[in-house]
């Protein structure tokens, strides 16, 4: 699964393309904590079984602050930027930009998935799948076919379960219920190859912007 540090990765990269002239070291940490607070939901698990992946990597969060934050930008005096300045709203919209696609949506587009429609639908989700042309079939994808996954390859997109039924492990909260003391608490950095990549990468790319300015 995608570790905390490979989500921060792939939100640097999002903010050197997007923020612009907003692009600072305080826009990047607003970026940055915006998408470590998803992962945070692993200690609510601690309290609320089956948390971890669903009470903060829902996607009804940008949902409700894109829409507050659309109708604040549209008063004739908007608070955030009478508060934080005029670069503030487009901090604000790369930030909602970075927790939608590199915290929600890299879990859910992984084996482990996540529950993006928490509380309102209590279902996890993995999203697998392949986009190719075939000169055989034409143009084939895998991704939509809702089920859970007869064929067993990990495609389509996969019901994994609810937060009664379903665990996802962490170093933080590595099995469901009490641990033994020899539990093997991991905390990944890296656990592929294109994760280790986007780890590699995302520091370049930031330095290559930040020497712009």
């Amino acid at each position: 699964m995608p570790s905390t540090v490979v989500h921060l990765a792939f939100a640097g990269i999002l903010a050197a393309a997007v923020l612009g002239d907003a692009f600072s070291r305080r826009s990047l940490a607003v970026v940055f904590a915006v998408v470590i607070f998803a992962d945070l939901d692993v200690f609510v698990g601690l309290a609320v079984p089956g948390a971890h992946r669903a009470a903060f990597h829902t996607l009804l969060l940008p949902a409700v602050a894109g829409g507050l934050l659309y109708y604040d930008l549209r008063r004739d005096r908007p608070w955030l930027t009478g508060r934080f300045g005029e670069q503030a709203p487009r901090v604000a919209w790369v930030s909602l930009l970075a927790f939608t696609f590199a915290a929600v949506g890299l879990d859910l587009f992984t084996h482990w998935g996540a529950n993006p429609f928490y509380p309102l639908h209590d279902q996890f989700y993995s999203i697998g799948g392949t986009l190719e042309y075939s000169t055989q079939r034409g143009l084939v994808q895998t991704f939509v076919e809702i089920g859970t996954d007869p064929v067993g390859d990990g495609t389509g997109t996969r019901a994994l379960g609810t937060t009664e039924n379903y665990h996802v492990n962490s170093g933080v909260d590595p099995t469901a219920g009490k641990e033994p003391e020899t539990v093997d608490r991991v905390f990944p950095v890296a656990q592929s190859g294109w994760q280790l990549l986007l780890v590699l990468t995302s520091p370049v790319v930031l330095w290559a912007r930040a020497s712009q300015d």
